[in-house]
């Protein structure tokens, strides 16, 4: 995609049921409100829990950071609200982490909120603004292989498990575990089911990307 038509990142995706959006500090006691709500939920999974819980200052300044990433183009964490945003669902990314040219994409869903297809319809929508709002060759999802509902979802779009590298990291109580790599590549994403799905996606100013 051309620097002359391209006006991501995209801040805000519309998709079937929630508002996948940029972080802002105001969301502060919101965000606390869910991430504390969902800690023995998520501490098995997700290695940054261990510093949790934190007070409603640390989280600002944590918002803080993560907007001014996002504004700087380093990085890219959304929370998933309600379409009245009056509550939050979850969080998800497109993470600069795999290079120039990818992303990946991480995700995790309120506890009440599992099992319905939440993680799914958002992975897909971020598959969707990676190849066609960012112009990215691959996209990356990363999980642990014990967390079965995790894995499915690359693998429901389209996604090649490529590895599982061994005591690749730790977890939330400092334990060495494995980490699965599934990898979309841009031609391979016609076929996937993200493709269709019914996404629309906005830039920083209100603009649809798609």
């Amino acid at each position: 995609m051309s620097s002359q038509t391209y006006r991501g990142p995209a801040y805000q995706i519309h998709t079937e049921r929630l508002i996948v959006r940029c972080l802002n500090p105001t969301d502060a006691r919101l965000f606390q409100e869910t991430v504390d709500d969902n800690l023995e939920h998520l501490r098995p999974w997700l290695s940054w829990t261990r510093h949790e819980p934190r007070d409603l200052n640390e989280k600002i300044e944590r918002l803080r950071q993560l907007r001014s990433a996002f504004d700087a183009g380093k990085d890219f964490v959304f929370g998933l609200f309600t379409p009245d945003q009056a509550r939050m669902l979850g969080a998800s990314g497109l993470q600069t982490r795999p290079g120039p040219g990818a992303r990946e994409i991480a995700y995790w869903v309120h506890r009440d909120h599992c099992r319905q297809g939440l993680a799914t319809e958002v992975a897909a929508a971020l598959v969707k603004v990676a190849f066609e709002v960012e112009g990215v060759s691959r996209v990356e999802i990363h999980c642990d292989p014990r967390n079965t509902p995790s894995a499915r979802i690359p693998e429901r779009l389209g996604f090649e498990h490529e590895a599982t590298l061994r005591g690749r990291k730790r977890d939330a109580a400092g334990n060495v575990c494995d980490e699965m790599i599934w990898t979309l590549f841009k031609e391979r994403y016609p076929r996937s089911l993200a493709r269709q799905a019914e996404v629309c996606a906005f830039d920083v100013v209100g603009r649809k990307l798609l």
